[in-house]
């Protein structure tokens, strides 16, 4: 499984570079940014509750795709990425609907609903690891951000995933950190 998500995150990467080197200047491309950061692993205190594993450095890699659907202030888009812990903990990879709504001051913030496969453990067999109960968990995103211009990002990123009390195990886990966004 391990090996599947590196896979998929380095896919995801490469997607970035290939549509950052194809994606036109103006408004059209399939592409409409790329996001790439550092997050805190299994952050304690926030909606999880506690921290079991190593709280280390993950790398997280985004795509998110120019088809939207308006609602309300913003934009419903699909976005593809994945978090990979460095340290041989839990990684995974997600497919979001991804709700962003842009002000005039540079802005913005995000909210999402979507799916993540994970290669974590699924039942409370390791101290050290969380019981995550279900291979495939509920991904949500926050994200809080300024544009600093009209291609470059930077932004505070939370994502939690569980399985929603939906397994016989579900310890969820949260993640923290910041991001450079690149937009096409």
């Amino acid at each position: 499984m391990r090996r599947y998500l590196v896979r998929l995150a380095a896919l995801v990467l490469a997607a970035g570079v290939v549509a950052s080197s194809t994606a036109p200047s103006s408004a059209g491309g399939f592409v409409r940014e790329i996001k790439a950061g550092a997050l805190a692993h299994d952050v304690d205190g926030l909606w999880s509750g506690f921290s079991l594993e190593r709280e280390a450095a993950d790398l997280n890699v985004e795509v998110i795709f120019a088809p939207s659907l308006p609602f309300l202030w913003g934009a419903i888009r699909p976005a593809l990425g994945g978090t990979l812990n460095v340290h041989g903990d839990t990684s995974h990879a997600y497919l979001d609907a991804r709700w962003e709504v842009d002000t005039p001051s540079g802005i913005f913030f995000a909210v999402g609903l979507g799916a993540a496969i994970h290669d974590g453990h699924l039942d409370p067999d390791a101290m050290d690891r969380k019981a995550l109960g279900s291979r495939v968990l509920f991904h949500i995103p926050v994200e809080l951000g300024y544009r600093l211009d009209r291609h470059n990002s930077l932004s505070i990123y939370f994502e939690h995933m569980s399985n929603a009390g939906l397994g016989d195990a579900n310890e969820g886990m949260d993640f923290l950190g910041v991001r450079y966004g690149y937009r096409f």
